[in-house]
C-alpha cells in the first residue's frame, strides 16, 4: 500500500476509535461524578483516602447510579454465557422473545406501507385524504397508543405476540410508506412519456421503471424502520406486564434497583438493532450488485 492509501485509510478507520475513547473517558469521569456521594459513604475510613482510591469505589459499586463501562460489558457477559439459554436469565433467550416481536412487526409494517404507499400512488382520492392522516399518525406519542392497544386486544382475547406486532408494525409501516411514494414517483415524466411511447401498461410501468426506482427508497426506509421495530418492541412489553423479553428485562430491574441488568439489556437492545441493520444493509448490497450497481 502506497504512502497516499495509508494516509486515506488511516483517515476513514482513526476517527471511529478516537470518538471511542474520548466517550469512554467521558463515561467514565461522569461515572464518579454521579456514585462519589454514595461511593464516599460506603467507603471505610480507616483506609487511606484520595481521588483514586475516591474512583475505584465509584468504578465498582454494586448498584451504581451509572455504571462504569467495563461494569457493564462484564454484566452483559455473565448474563449471556452465565446462564443456560432455557434460563430466564439468559439475555439471549430474552432478546430471541424481542427480536420474534420486532421480525413479525416489521414484516407487517413493511407490507402494509408498501400496499399504502401503491393505493396512494394510484388513487387519488387516497393521496389527498389518507396521507395526512399517515403522518398525523405518528404524532401521537406510542407510549400513550401501546396500553391502550393491548388493553383492546387483551379484552378481545388476543394476547401474547400479536399485541407487540401491531404496536411494531404501527411504528414501523410510516417510513416505509413514505419512502416508496416518493420513491414510486421518482421517475422523469419523459422516462414515463417513452413508457407510453411503447404502449406500456400501468402493469409494465410500475415493475419495469416505478419499482426499480423505488429501490434506492426502500433501504434507507427500512434502516429507519429496523429501528424503529426494536424499540416498539420493546416499549409493546412494558404495558402488558410481560414475563419474557427485553423490555420485561428493563421493567424488572426498575422494579427492584438492578442498575447492572438495566443497562445490560439496554446494551442488548442495541446490539440487536445493529444485527439487524447489518441485515438490510448485506440485503442492499445484494440487491444493488444484482441490479449492476456499486456500493
Amino acid at each position: 500500500m502506497t504512502d497516499r492509501g495509508e494516509r486515506i485509510a488511516a483517515s476513514r478507520v482513526l476517527p471511529i476509535p478516537t470518538v471511542l475513547v474520548v466517550i469512554l473517558i467521558l463515561w467514565y469521569a461522569a461515572a464518579i461524578w454521579l456514585n462519589a456521594p454514595q461511593a464516599a459513604a460506603l467507603m471505610d475510613p480507616d483506609q487511606p483516602g484520595g481521588f483514586w482510591a475516591l474512583a475505584q469505589a465509584c468504578w465498582s459499586m454494586d448498584r451504581p447510579v451509572l455504571p462504569a463501562p467495563d461494569q457493564i460489558v462484564s454484566a452483559l457477559v455473565d448474563s449471556v454465557f452465565g446462564y443456560p439459554l432455557s434460563s430466564p436469565r439468559n439475555l439471549l433467550l430474552q432478546a430471541g422473545y424481542t427480536a420474534e416481536a420486532a421480525a413479525v412487526g416489521l414484516i407487517v409494517g413493511t407490507g402494509f406501507g408498501m400496499l399504502l404507499a401503491m393505493g396512494i400512488l394510484y388513487v387519488r382520492t387516497l393521496d389527498r385524504s389518507v396521507m395526512p392522516w399517515v403522518i398525523a399518525s405518528q404524532t401521537v406519542p406510542i407510549l400513550a397508543i401501546a396500553p391502550m392497544l393491548v388493553v383492546a386486544l387483551g379484552a378481545m382475547g388476543v394476547t401474547g405476540l400479536v399485541p407487540k406486532a401491531a404496536i411494531v408494525a404501527y411504528l414501523t409501516f410510516f417510513p416505509v410508506t413514505v419512502g416508496m411514494v416518493k420513491g414510486f414517483r421518482t421517475p422523469d415524466p419523459l422516462q414515463l412519456d417513452l413508457m407510453r411511447t411503447y404502449s406500456a401498461g400501468q402493469a409494465a410501468v410500475f415493475t419495469k421503471l416505478r419499482w426499480p426506482s423505488a429501490m434506492a427508497f426502500l433501504f434507507p426506509s427500512l434502516k429507519v424502520a429496523v429501528a424503529l421495530s426494536v424499540t416498539g418492541a420493546i416499549v409493546a412489553e412494558m404495558p402488558t406486564g410481560a414475563q419474557v423479553g427485553l423490555g420485561a428485562r428493563l421493567l424488572a430491574g426498575s422494579y427492584y434497583g438492578q442498575t447492572m441488568m438495566m443497562w445490560s439489556a439496554l446494551v442488548m437492545a442495541s446490539l440487536l438493532a445493529l444485527s439487524a441493520l447489518l441485515l438490510v444493509t448485506l440485503a442492499e448490497r445484494m440487491v444493488v450488485r444484482m441490479r449492476g450497481g456499486r456500493m
